[in-house]
């Protein structure tokens, strides 16, 4: 079981998930900026870029975006559906699928995407798909029949992993306003001034309760009274069902940010070393182009032979590096130099142990291969800046 702990913390609003007694997930947001990821804005196309199929949009405030072509069909601003290649000037609908980072501008979509806790309404893909984690066939079957007889012509539907536990009352209920609220983005764009703001993406705080397992989520704490009556204005409005998981927290002895240690769990999440149960460690070092993660066999000093104290250190490498990529939210290319194992039977136990790790985090995340230099080469889906980017903005 689980618990959203939402704080104030050095001028930024935090939100992390505790599962147990230690955080898997840490969003900061500071107080004077406003997120934009999943943000949809009209936008005009500053330069298109025909040998890399991509275009730079300003979406406001001379903020630029990357936009691929190649993601599939782009709207104009007015309803049309672009059906050439676009052109200086034109103003179409997009949607902030990444955010910025370090000196990245942020990436943009124009295939439209409304977020609930069940469902993903889609502009550009107009099939229904389900979350990987859905593994009932039969259930899966039934639903995609249900849905295809409800589901409008102008949108996809993305059945989320909360989905496979909710009532169909709950189900209809969100598609209902999920297609309700992309009519809307559709006829107010037609209207819109360039630059506008046509959907505002919720914090990290509202969107971390909305993306958390239903059957998992034991509580959501806050000791800030605006905080308190946003999330408990959110519940009523989206998820009646978990209003009564929201506890205002009132010790004035003990606050909540002592309570849960975010000063420490700060600290060690932004640390270059990771010590392990064993006496083993981790040193994670974040770079411009990918991240590099070092496993040493430190104090370890093992009785057992050297083959199994490498595999015992390096499995429990692969649980701690799990956790690390998902609580610093790392992404990109992920390169880890495991203890060097001799066997070829070693590094197909390890690698089969990562995949069930990985398969875990809400993040899509994958092992790529062992190189010939024995380094394993992972990917992580970029969506938010990475923690220590986040807290480099506070």
């Amino acid at each position: 079981m689980s618990k959203l702990v939402i704080t104030r913390w050095n001028g930024a609003v935090i939100t992390l998930l505790h599962s147990g007694k230690e955080a898997v997930q840490i969003y900061i947001e500071p107080e004077d900026e406003k997120p934009v990821l999943g943000n949809i804005y009209i936008g005009k196309v500053n330069k298109v870029v025909k040998n890399i199929n991509a275009a730079f949009v300003d979406i406001g405030k001379g903020q630029m975006g990357y936009l691929n072509l190649g993601d599939g069909m782009v709207q104009y601003s007015d309803g049309r559906l672009c059906d050439r290649m676009l052109r200086q000037g034109d103003e179409i609908l997009v949607q902030v699928e990444r955010d910025a980072v370090k000196s990245k501008a942020p990436v943009l979509t124009g295939n439209l995407n409304i977020t609930g806790r069940y469902f993903v309404v889609t502009s550009g893909k107009k099939h229904i798909g389900f979350s990987s984690k859905i593994t009932d066939q039969s259930w899966k079957s039934t639903m995609k029949a249900r849905l295809s007889t409800i589901k409008g012509d102008n949108f996809g539907i993305i059945v989320r992993t909360n989905a496979y536990n909710a009532s169909e009352t709950e189900l209809e209920a969100e598609l209902k306003r999920l297609s309700e609220c992309l009519d809307k983005i559709y006829e107010d764009g037609k209207f819109r001034t360039c630059f506008s703001l046509l959907h505002s993406a919720e914090p990290a705080y509202l969107s971390g309760l909305r993306d958390s397992l239903k059957s998992s989520l034991e509580a959501v704490i806050t000791d800030e009274e605006d905080i308190y009556e946003a999330v408990r204005t959110y519940l009523n409005q989206n998820q009646p069902e978990d209003s009564s998981l929201l506890i205002r927290y009132e010790d004035s002895l003990l606050p909540l940010s002592k309570l849960y240690r975010i000063d420490k769990t700060m600290d060690e999440a932004l640390g270059k070393k990771v010590w392990l149960k064993s006496g083993g460690y981790l040193v994670i070092e974040p770079t411009e182009a990918l991240t590099v993660i070092d496993v040493n066999t430190g104090k370890y000093s093992g009785k057992k032979q050297p083959r199994d104290t490498i595999m015992k250190i390096n499995l429990e490498s692969a649980e701690e590096i799990g956790h690390q990529l998902r609580l610093r939210n790392l992404s990109g290319i992920i390169i880890i130099d495991f203890i060097d194992m001799e066997t070829e039977e070693d590094k197909k136990l390890l690698v089969a142990r990562l995949t069930e790790i990985f398969s875990k985090d809400p993040v899509q995340t994958t092992v790529v291969e062992i190189t010939k230099l024995n380094l394993v080469e992972v990917t992580r889906k970029k969506i938010r800046k990475p923690l220590h980017e986040q807290a480099a903005q506070i």
